[in-house]
């Protein structure tokens, strides 16, 4: 992960920092990085200023492989950032939370990534902010394999930086390519995947001296040249380009698979099986197949045709897989786009904002409080409903705020769609919702509050906030006049926290 430029007129009493955070990065020491951003975040009391400090830090902790920590970093950092007019900033935000979220939830990694590139967008002209930012997004897309939607992005980022004037090296991002290309061999494609790694070597040669990249981007250049070798082809290899001093898991990933390749291409393969032997490189390097396509190579090397086969076959399916992986993503982002629509038909309504809640777009507590007067006042009966979700704290402490939002969005839309035509439902609070049903009794309020329930634990919540169970528990109560609202929300709190309790006691 990059490092954003300095160019604010706040940041100034920090430039010094800044620039020593860039060359930390910049000679491969995350560790020392995440000092000197942490003494800017405690020194700042500009909200941008702190805001890029902490963007720093995010893309060291995830270069370090300490992605448990990014969690409250990502919240401190988009509540630095709230408010202000930063687009580039937020962008470059949600680009970090992509790739945190990839590995819990692939849809809300594709969110935040259509965000990033939405806010990046917003931007006039390219800044040395923009092409780190979209550096970043790059790099996210084809960590996830958006291997098409991750190459035009890096090369905007290459030409934006060349027009700015920046050295060729630091935007550099042979690496997007080689995933590419790595990544159609393990489809199959083996010609098509020399042909890519080819160019890969062709192009940046031409526009960077390959020691002047950046030291991961390095490893990936080199890397092209081992894989075309253990592949039978013929590639000029420069061996200082393994020795760029960088600590991280992909650094890591890259010295071991090139190792491997090299083995095979020399005459060794039976080490490069060995050296592989039990190892799992992050599937963010080079794909979750590149370890079994390497042993199919080694295999075929020693004229083990049978185990090669093997090998090919264990590839395939891991690289399928990540594909139903996708389609499965897709099918889950379409759901809730779905429920999100619907939600908003319902609430179409709602036209003032001082009656809606900004975050889930239902009715607030002044819009609740006015219906059931009016609904009281007319003398219609109703049952009303406590809502409460249940363990909603885990899911703040384990994903971090953002995450919870789109728990209670996700809530929201189902309340919404689930509920009769003419009931309604608002957000009284935090993660407490409240229903109101016309013309119903209690026996009947309690088939639709078991109703809502099994839709909320049926949401598919292992797609959004993985291991984190999502439930709710709902308490009613009988509502006849408006003067009682009152003691109707105390008794179906109070009905609710019952529920609670009988369902701990369960347990």
């Amino acid at each position: 992960m990059q490092v954003p430029g300095t160019d604010v007129d706040s940041a100034s009493d920090f430039t010094d920092r800044f620039e020593r955070i860039r060359e930390l990065s910049r000679n491969g020491d995350n560790a020392g990085a995440i000092e000197v951003a942490d003494s800017v975040v405690a020194e700042s009391e500009d909200p941008l200023v702190t805001c890029r400090a902490l963007v720093l830090k995010l893309g060291r902790l995830f270069n370090l492989g300490r992605t448990e920590e990014c969690p409250p970093v990502l919240d401190r950092a988009f509540e630095s950032v709230e408010g202000g007019h930063a687009p580039v900033l937020r962008g470059h935000l949600h680009a970090l939370a992509g790739i945190i979220a990839a590995g819990d939830s692939l849809e809300r990694c594709v969110r935040h990534l259509v965000q990033a590139g939405r806010e990046i967008d917003l931007e006039q002209g390219p800044t040395e902010e923009t092409v780190v930012a979209h550096h970043d997004l790059a790099v996210t897309y084809s960590y996830v394999g958006f291997h098409a939607q991750a190459v035009p992005i890096a090369e905007r980022c290459y030409q934006d930086g060349q027009l700015l004037g920046l050295p060729s090296g630091d935007h550099a991002l042979p690496e997007v390519a080689v995933r590419w290309a790595v990544s159609l061999d393990h489809h199959g494609d083996t010609e098509s995947c020399v042909t890519m790694l080819r160019r890969v070597l062709e192009t940046w040669a031409e526009r960077a001296h390959p020691r002047e990249l950046w030291p991961a981007e390095q490893y990936y250049y080199g890397y092209a040249a081992v894989r075309l070798r253990a592949l039978g082809e013929p590639a000029e290899l420069d061996p200082v380009l393994f020795t760029a001093e960088e600590h991280g898991w992909e650094v890591a990933d890259l010295r071991l698979l090139a190792a491997a390749c090299r083995d095979i291409s020399e005459g060794d393969p039976a080490r490069a099986l060995k050296r592989i032997e039990h190892r799992s490189p992050n599937p963010y390097t080079l794909g979750a197949a590149e370890s079994a396509r390497i042993r199919a190579l080694a295999h075929a090397a020693l004229n083990d045709h049978r185990a090669a086969r093997t090998a090919d076959r264990e590839a395939t399916r891991i690289a399928t897989r990540d594909q139903g992986q996708l389609r499965d993503g897709l099918v889950d982002g379409t759901r809730a786009q779905l429920d999100h629509e619907a939600l908003r038909r319902t609430v179409e309504q709602y036209a003032s904002e001082a009656l809606t809640d900004s975050l889930t777009g239902l009715p607030n507590r002044r819009h609740f409080d006015r219906y059931v007067t009016r609904l009281a006042e007319s003398g219609i009966h109703a049952a009303v409903g406590v809502i409460d979700l249940d363990g909603f704290k885990a899911v703040n402490t384990v994903y971090g705020h953002l995450s919870g939002d789109l728990v209670l969005q996700r809530v929201a839309a189902i309340l919404a769609r689930t509920l009769r035509k003419g009931d309604f439902v608002a957000r009284y609070g935090g993660d407490e919702f409240v229903a109101v049903l016309p013309h119903t009794g209690m026996e009947e309020a309690r088939h639709i509050g078991n109703r809502l329930a099994r839709a909320v634990a049926d949401g598919d919540w292992e797609a959004l906030v993985t291991g984190t169970p999502v439930s709710v528990t709902i308490g009613w109560a009988e509502l006849s006049e408006p003067l009682r609202l009152s003691a109707t929300l105390e008794a179906a709190d109070q009905a609710m926290l019952s529920g609670k309790g009988r369902l701990a006691g369960s347990v």
